[in-house]
């Protein structure tokens, strides 16, 4: 089959691969009907250190389940299926505790010999507790928006449920990538009736704003925080999501708080040494929260939205390749050319 390889900052390549098969009793082979390139995708593709043996790519995918082992039970098939980015047993406590993030013996595509989604199929490890199936089939319109519900939808969503989101919270949402719309979203459906969006690419704005934005920010650092200030009474929000992941964001973040508030970041951090002191957090009751978000927690409590046409996440895609021009969606997407790539085999 064919899949995608990384071999370096900027080289993404398609090769020719083993098919995946059944190696567990619990694992399931899944032929992928849609997946998507990933905003995180791009730091790799920015700093990734040239390796001969490249590194699979790719942790976003639907597809029709083709075979299963003996000890797969919540699935058959011929379903379609939904993938979160990390698989996880299900059963374990952290799994029990909404955490499958954390499984004790979950994982993470294009690691451990399970490879990524940016294929033609995947082996899932664990089936029963990763997969969810969808009453729907492979040509649906709602494909974007259940692929959506593997990464960015329920990252938005864990950042707005991880800062308390609700009817009496003003929200900032730093970021107009996938996830920052995602989390405008979510912040929405949770209640928020003030949302700022900091993004300055208009096209992804306007999304914004059809998501549940009430006020756009296209200035940066002070003069960014200086803008939802003054949109704020000088106070700031009660809630900053951070949906980018660089240091700058996180300054921003601190510069638009509220006292007593909350920054919750879900932006793969590329940076260490954040300042949590008193003059940043500590001195104002800052909360700090955040982090891989648990999707597979969320498909549950999102799906409906997505099946009855409520929720419609999916319009974060504005391009869709076949597999063999992966690279130009990396390339798209990195010189924000688009949004997001949605990939089909």
């Amino acid at each position: 089959m064919r899949a995608t390889y990384m071999y370096g900052a900027g080289d993404v390549r398609v090769i020719d691969v083993p098919d995946p098969t059944i190696q567990n009793s619990t694992d399931a082979v899944v032929r992928v009907v849609r997946s998507c390139v990933c905003g995180s995708d791009l730091h790799p593709y920015h700093n990734m250190a040239a390796t001969p043996q490249g590194s699979s790519m790719g942790h976003e995918f639907v597809g029709i389940v083709e075979d299963i082992g003996g000890d797969v039970h919540t699935v058959r098939k011929g379903d379609l299926v939904i993938a979160p980015f990390a698989w996880s047993d299900g059963t374990c406590d952290f799994c029990r505790e909404g955490l499958q993030t954390s499984c004790r013996h979950g994982g993470f595509w294009n690691a451990e010999g399970v490879g990524g989604g940016q294929a033609e199929a995947v082996r899932v490890p664990l089936a029963d507790g990763t997969l969810v199936p969808v009453p729907v089939d492979e040509d649906s319109a709602l494909i974007p928006s259940l692929l959506t519900l593997s990464d960015v939808y329920g990252t938005g969503y864990h950042a707005a449920v991880r800062a308390r989101v609700g009817a009496d919270t003003t929200v900032t949402v730093i970021g107009d990538g996938a996830v920052g719309l995602l989390a405008v979203l979510s912040a929405h459906r949770l209640g928020a009736e003030r949302i700022i969006l900091m993004g300055r690419h208009k096209d992804r704005t306007v999304l914004g704003r059809e998501f549940g934005a009430t006020d756009i920010v296209a200035e940066r650092g002070a003069e960014g925080i200086d803008a939802v200030r003054e949109l704020t009474g000088g106070d700031g929000t009660h809630v900053v999501i951070e949906a980018v992941g660089h240091k700058p964001a996180y300054e921003q973040a601190i510069g638009v708080v509220r006292p007593g508030g909350v920054i919750s970041r879900v932006g793969v951090p590329q940076y260490e040494n954040a300042p949590v002191g008193f003059t940043s957090l500590f001195g104002r009751n800052i909360t700090l929260t955040g982090g891989p978000a648990p999707a597979r927690a969320y498909i549950d409590t999102l799906l409906p939205g997505v099946l009855d046409g409520s929720a419609e996440p999916g319009k974060v895609f504005d391009r869709e390749i076949g597999l063999d021009a992966i690279a130009d969606g990396y390339r798209a997407m990195d010189t924000r050319e688009a949004l997001k790539v949605l990939v089909r085999p």
